[in-house]
């Protein structure tokens, strides 16, 4: 089975397994994602993540986030740079999600990174994905 477009499907497994109440999920393993993942925790809308090896395939752990009342963290997240449509933003072109309440993830020439860090750090670049 081959993926023509990987951090999407983590992005609607993500979303999948927030629906249906998970409290953990697997992916298969990149650096990409791995990296999208310690930007999740690092921002809170994941308790944690981590790689492991299953029949000889490098599985990404995604451990998800409720709060008090069984309240994803996670309100909803979306795919913005597709691979039929890439979107590329310059350093003062990086919108603000939701009015400052959530994040996007860009891929830039220091790293993965939020858009408030390249902002911060002015440099530009893909924007993976939205997340609030």
């Amino acid at each position: 089975m081959s993926l023509t477009d990987p951090v999407a499907d983590f992005l609607t497994r993500i979303r999948n397994s927030i629906r249906a109440r998970h409290q953990k999920l697997d992916v298969p393993a990149s650096k990409l994602k791995a990296e999208i993942a310690r930007i999740l925790k690092e921002e809170g809308y994941i308790s944690n993540f981590k790689t492991t090896e299953e029949n000889g395939h490098a599985v990404l752990r995604v451990y998800l986030k409720y709060g008090s009342n069984n309240e994803a963290a996670i309100r909803d997240l979306e795919r913005v740079s597709r691979p039929g449509c890439r979107v590329y933003v310059g350093r003062d072109e990086i919108r603000r999600v939701q009015g400052g309440l959530g994040i996007s993830i860009l891929t830039t020439p220091r790293g993965v990174m939020t858009g408030r860090q390249a902002r911060r750090e002015g440099v530009g670049g893909e924007v993976l994905c939205e997340i609030w």
